[in-house]
């Protein structure tokens, strides 16, 4: 377990929040736009793919890579985000590690919260940190459907013919 992973974070119950509305956070694009969730994405349907640690990666790509396949209609932005005091103190050096890491062409999509990172902990819940929070929300920031179980081909299936099911002016 890193520092990042230890005594910063809080542990929250898992919750379904399918129907409810984003909760509205601040987040800064990798790069480097200051944004507000969900309003970003206000207009389109968009899956937020949510990681509490830095192994979830591993969820999240395979998430795009599957809806990418799939030739699924929708949005995707990955939400890293990480509680504490010590993240938010060296969220720099944190964001350059990302950018390191990640295409530049696709640092217009990774949003990372560090304030308001509780708020969105304990709405989403945190047990099982390494498993990302897939959440697609409508052009207001409503919740239609959500998976915390990490990532499942059968549920990418799912998520796509559901995205399919919806009246195509949603995406």
């Amino acid at each position: 377990m890193t520092l990042l992973e230890s005594g910063c974070t809080r542990n929250y119950e898992q919750q379904d929040p399918v129907g409810l509305y984003f909760p509205s956070v601040k987040a800064k694009a990798l790069t480097g736009e200051g944004i507000r969730l969900p309003d970003h994405f206000r207009g389109k349907l968009t899956l937020l793919l949510i990681g509490y640690i830095q192994d979830s990666q591993f969820d999240v790509d395979r998430w795009i890579l599957g809806l990418k396949q799939l030739e699924t209609p929708v949005s995707i932005a990955e939400i890293p985000t990480i509680q504490g005091l010590f993240p938010r103190m060296i969220s720099s050096k944190i964001d350059k590690g990302m950018r390191d890491g990640i295409p530049k062409e696709d640092w217009g999509i990774v949003f990372t919260v560090y304030k308001d990172a509780n708020k969105i902990a304990q709405f989403l819940g945190t047990t099982k940190p390494l498993n990302v929070r897939s959440v697609l929300i409508d052009e207001e920031g409503k919740i239609l459907w959500f998976h915390d179980k990490g990532y499942s081909a059968d549920k990418a299936i799912e998520l796509n013919k559901y995205i399919r099911s919806l009246p195509s002016d949603k995406y």
